[in-house]
């Protein structure tokens, strides 16, 4: 196995980074755990899985605050997670069934929880980014202090409608901050190939919008980000873009072979860039938990995930008359501000 290169001295208290470890393993062993469920037949229609990317969500996670809103893509399930959604809904829904957040008519790609401020998993590449910008501008118009994430991948970057929402936030100085997860394949072709400019973050520069570019694979470095922006759009700055350069493990979806980059790639990516290790090292090295400690968190986690496909596998199926519900609400919002 390769050195792997020295971590830097977090800034952060030893129960955080404690907390990002954990939220990153829960988010690598559910997708593991979805993977095999998948392969079993148990999760049908597409898959799209987060492993690699965990420290993207995880560490913009941690500069959000309560009342901020999420919306993205179809590779969806670790933002879920890391906003709070419970395991044993979403594993339920991956399958299929009544205790699913959608009640096991949305499966993996359309999931949401009012509750959570999670509106979704959206399967239209880039449909999502407008839809960001109309919660931001909602929050807008009721005078809060909230603030949405509106997360897509670097394929999403050359739709035509994230331009237009650009400059609609711009104009209207809405409080989102478009995240673009850089995972540089998209759903099989690499960036270098697919887009002439590859600093996707500077495309905002076109509209006023301030932004940067970050690296993905520390959940630290996200979350210094994610403060900068939170703090702009907070401040009535308007709109601000993250390019989070970040890494998938696995294929765009379940189906794919991902026969367009090498093994070799993958395995030096996982050996020397690895979020969860990273975050690993520095709670060793920095005397913050023993490998003890570690193998206690690993079989909670473990032990949640196990519990949600178990959960999963002995939810009933939607009964037929279930079509029929959720299709209006059943009453006009009370909530002013």
């Amino acid at each position: 196995m390769a050195a792997r290169k020295s971590v830097k001295k977090p800034n952060v208290s030893a129960d955080e980074l404690l907390e990002y470890y954990r939220e990153m393993l829960l988010i690598r062993r559910f997708e593991e755990k979805a993977g095999q469920l998948y392969g079993m037949g148990l999760i049908g229609g597409f898959c799209h899985l987060y492993i690699g990317q965990e420290a993207v969500v995880v560490g913009l996670e941690a500069a959000a605050e309560d009342g901020d809103k999420r919306v993205t893509s179809y590779r969806d399930h670790g933002h879920m997670l890391a906003c709070g959604m419970d395991p044993n809904g979403v594993m339920a829904e991956l399958t299929g069934r009544e205790g699913g957040y959608s009640k096991g008519k949305g499966g993996s790609m359309h999931m949401f929880s009012k509750e959570k401020h999670f509106y979704g998993g959206h399967g239209i590449v880039g449909a999502q980014v407008p839809l960001g910008a109309g919660l931001a501008f909602s929050d807008k118009y009721k005078g809060n202090d909230r603030v949405t994430f509106a997360y897509f991948g670097d394929g999403a970057a050359n739709q035509g409608q994230v331009y237009e929402t650009y400059n609609m936030a711009q104009l209207w100085d809405l409080p989102v901050v478009f995240v673009i997860e850089n995972n540089q394949y998209a759903m099989g072709t690499s960036v270098q190939r697919s887009t002439k400019s590859p600093a996707l973050w500077k495309r905002g520069e076109a509209y006023g919008i301030k932004g940067e570019e970050v690296d993905g694979m520390d959940v630290l470095a996200v979350k210094e980000a994610g403060e900068r922006a939170v703090a702009h759009c907070r401040a009535g700055k308007g709109p601000y873009i993250l390019e989070v350069k970040t890494y998938r493990y696995r294929g765009h979806s379940m189906s794919d072979p991902a026969k367009y980059r090498t093994r070799e790639e993958v395995q030096k990516m996982r050996e020397e860039r690895d979020p969860i290790e990273q975050v690993r090292d520095m709670l060793l090295t920095g005397k913050h938990a023993t490998e003890d400690d570690l193998k206690a968190i690993d079989k909670e986690i473990k032990d949640i995930v196990n519990k949600s496909a178990d959960f999963s596998k002995e939810s009933p199926e939607p009964v037929l008359e279930e079509l029929w519900t959720d299709i209006y609400a059943d009453e006009l919002p009370q909530e002013t501000a």
